[in-house]
């Protein structure tokens, strides 16, 4: 879509009308892009509603669409999270859902409204994209535009980091997004350091309970919140959003898709594996009916998806740096990633990781991850 010259307009989205066009409106921005795939509308219509999602309980938030006459050339979310701000008393909102034609001054006027809307509730940071937070889709995607986005990874259009800077926004952190080919052996140094690991007799590796499906949900929340306290921008999962996790986990998973390492029968790591939605997807367009239900669930239950997204991987803090910590990160990275290569899985991804969390870059590498995409994360200041 081009700018066309008529007078611009924005709104805020109020009801369920406005939120399905605000959903909608990437169809035509996207229609002549191959790596883009539809989100279904009634998953991100129930993301929206605080009634279903625990995390916007949390949030003051607002969407807004720009129309050129009567079509919506751009849109944007801001909000301010209030874990955020107990966390990190930073006075930052975040925007999210930001998608636009290339048109500068869309773009700005998108931005503009939400730096209004947060400098008018005191805050003195814009940052993101975040939709809706650091735990769900986040960063701008700057480098990899050419294969489709995993299942809750972020996609983009080329223009919008240049359009962005030109408005003042910098770098915040960059998040690195690792490729693994799952039908290839591994690396000669990655069998090394199995093999060197494998003397820890004490390390052993186990699939999930699904008898104790909600407290073992609640374990890993429990390892994750720990190894990743000290992380840039972290929020730790409360009970409410593990309870939604779990529920939405729960239709798409086996007790192997789940590995947690046990040091003299304490957990201390673990990984998570969530089968690739999008690409069951990729031709439904956002809508399940009056075909797509079906077509989602042949595909699911009997077909079978050959990409898995690893979104969750954690060692507690306090073997981390150690033999024995690199050891129970990379036994049940292999633990999963064994079990998905003999069930005929072909490909995944492990997203995302902190541009500068040197040591799990390295071994990532060293096991065979193939940094492909990388998304960032800008900020304004609003002083």
């Amino acid at each position: 879509m081009k700018p066309d010259g008529r007078p611009l307009a924005i709104t805020v989205v109020r009801d369920r009308a406005d939120l399905k066009a605000f959903i909608g409106m990437t169809r035509k921005l996207y229609a002549d892009d191959p790596a883009w795939i539809q989100p279904l509308t009634f998953e991100r219509l129930q993301a929206l509603d605080p009634r279903r999602n625990p995390a916007l309980r949390h949030m003051e938030m607002a969407c807004w669409m720009v129309h050129r006459g009567p079509e919506i050339v751009g849109r944007i979310s801001c909000q301010i999270n209030g874990e955020h701000l107990r966390q990190y008393h930073d006075d930052t909102a975040h925007f999210g859902f930001f998608e636009a034609i290339d048109d500068p001054e869309v773009i700005e006027l998108l931005l503009d409204t939400a730096e209004i809307w947060a400098r008018e509730r005191g805050m003195k940071r814009l940052q993101g994209p975040f939709t809706l937070s650091i735990n769900e889709e986040s960063g701008l995607l700057v480098d990899g535009f050419d294969t489709p986005p995993y299942l809750m990874m972020p996609h983009g259009k080329p223009y919008y980091r240049a359009r962005l800077e030109e408005l003042g926004y910098r770098k915040a952190k960059d998040l690195i997004a690792f490729h693994f080919d799952v039908t290839v052996p591994w690396p000669p140094a990655a069998r090394r350091l199995l093999e060197r690991t494998a003397r820890i007799t004490d390390l052993t590796v186990r699939p999930l309970d699904m008898k104790r499906f909600d407290e073992e949900i609640a374990l890993i929340c429990d390892i994750f919140n720990d190894a990743w306290s000290k992380n840039w921008n972290f929020i730790p999962f409360d009970e409410e959003a593990i309870h939604h996790m779990g529920k939405a986990m729960r239709p798409i998973v086996s007790e192997k898709c789940f590995a947690i390492a046990e040091l003299g029968g304490r957990p201390v790591a673990m990984a998570v594996t969530l089968p690739d939605i999008n690409t069951a997807i990729r031709d439904l367009d956002g809508r399940l009916f009056p075909f797509g239900f079906a077509k989602l669930l042949w595909r699911l239950r009997v077909t079978g998806l050959r990409r898995w997204r690893m979104p969750l991987m954690g060692v507690r803090r306090e073997i981390q740096g150690t033999l024995k910590g690199a050891a129970a990160a990379l036994r049940v990275i292999d633990e999963i990633r064994s079990h998905h290569r003999s069930q005929g899985v072909e490909e995944g991804e492990l997203s995302w990781l902190l541009e500068d969390n040197r040591p799990v870059l390295d071994m990532v590498t060293t096991v065979g991850g193939r940094a492909y995409k990388t998304y960032r994360v800008f900020e304004r200041d609003l002083v």
